[in-house]
């Protein structure tokens, strides 16, 4: 029989040391460190997502509990409460932002291997913000509204395989557009995203650059009609229409394109509006539609992983835990997409969640999670083989 350790053992395996290590030196993160390591900190934080511990309590003592096996996961022993909210409120978060940069490679590799859904080449990601609330008076450097803090968790999620591609923390106030128009995409990308977004400069420059973006058609924008397309029988296209947009107080216009559906399930016409001139209506829509993968992903990370409750309140202890629970959609996105079983989310993170100390391999529990485990050397015919000192 072939000996294996615990399945949070086996899932810290996907962050080589080495590697690890290295990042750590990079980010000076171990500066003045007396004992307690970065690798500690992170395999602490990381079970306070997967073992759904709600405080620093529950994670020292969910860790201690557990003494015996903590070897396994690289750890001499469970750290005091102070000694990890130190940690949390002094290390700093880029750290485990570079641990996500190399975990999200990692999971690129598998994902390519999956049956893409669209016929086209072209690199499809979906653009969001989430908010998180938070109390004014604890987190007063969360800047949102008088009585009212909150932070933003700005998400690109890539339609290959569904992983984030960039993540970014700030303040309530920041505009979703704001953060849009830092980043940088190659040419062909085709770009998703809500009425969030409305910047006719940066439309511009993404329509100069060859970058493609469908969004949804804000009713008060005055349009010219310039061509009106002939839509495909029988389907769900209403209108499929070529534009032009002149900005208020802009030196510039803009060719653009509205397709107009009806949907059945809301019993409503839908309008988006997009720079692909050469799509077919019906898949311009069909693009649209897979921006509701980064709504499920933003409420996933809220209803399974701790992005609610915080075990710090400075800034930094704050930033590591979410960077710490994206980590964690990753590692579950992972799972996911290696396993042959037809997991739900909840179902998965439940089940992990009870496992995590049990020695079993990991990927045959993956693929068969309700198989009986094998059989200990030495039992035979349902008897259990054990041994007593008096």
């Amino acid at each position: 029989m072939n000996r294996v350790c615990s399945i949070f053992a086996q899932l810290l395996q996907l962050f080589p040391r080495e590697q690890f290590e290295r990042a750590v030196a990079n980010h000076k993160a171990e500066r003045h460190a007396r004992g307690f390591t970065c690798w500690g900190q992170f395999v602490a934080m990381l079970f306070c997502q997967l073992g759904g511990a709600r405080s620093l309590r529950e994670i020292c003592q969910g860790l201690a509990a557990s003494e015996g096996k903590l070897k396994h996961l690289g750890i001499p022993i469970a750290p005091s409460r102070s000694t990890l909210a130190y940690a949390n409120e002094h290390r700093p978060w880029e750290l485990y932002q570079a641990v996500f940069g190399e975990l999200r490679e990692r999971c690129y590799s598998v994902a390519s291997a999956k049956k893409k859904k669209f016929r086209f080449k072209n690199k499809l990601v979906s653009l969001d913000s989430t908010s998180i609330d938070l109390c004014a008076s604890l987190f007063d450097w969360a800047k949102y509204k008088r009585t009212k803090g909150a932070v933003k968790v700005h998400l690109l999620l890539d339609n290959e395989g569904y992983l984030p591609c960039f993540a970014w923390i700030t303040d309530g106030k920041k505009h979703d557009v704001t953060v849009g128009r830092t980043l940088r995409f190659q040419p062909g990308t085709i770009v998703v995203f809500d009425k969030g977004y409305v910047d006719y400069e940066w439309w511009r420059q993404m329509t100069a650059n060859a970058v493609y973006f469908v969004t949804r058609f804000k009713q008060d924008l005055k349009i010219e009609v310039v061509e009106e397309r002939e839509v495909p029988k029988n389907s769900n296209v209403r209108r499929d229409q070529v534009i032009r947009i002149t900005p208020y107080r802009k030196d510039f216009t803009l060719t653009l394109r509205l397709v107009t559906i009806w949907d059945e399930e809301k019993q409503e016409e839908i309008t988006f509006l997009t720079n692909h001139l050469k799509f077919g209506a019906t898949t311009i829509a069909r693009i649209y539609k897979e921006r509701w993968q980064i709504e499920l992903f933003f409420k996933s990370l809220k209803q399974l992983l701790r992005v609610k409750t915080f075990v710090g309140t400075s800034a930094n202890a704050l930033k590591t835990q979410i960077w710490t629970a994206l980590i964690a959609m990753l590692v579950l996105k992972y799972l996911h997409l290696k396993s042959q079983y037809g997991w739900s989310w909840s179902n998965l993170v439940a089940l992990l969640r009870q496992q995590l100390f049990v020695y079993r391999d990991l990927y045959r529990w993956l693929d068969a999670p309700f198989e009986a485990p094998p059989v200990l050397a030495g039992v035979h015919d349902g008897q259990l083989a054990l041994a007593f000192d008096f």
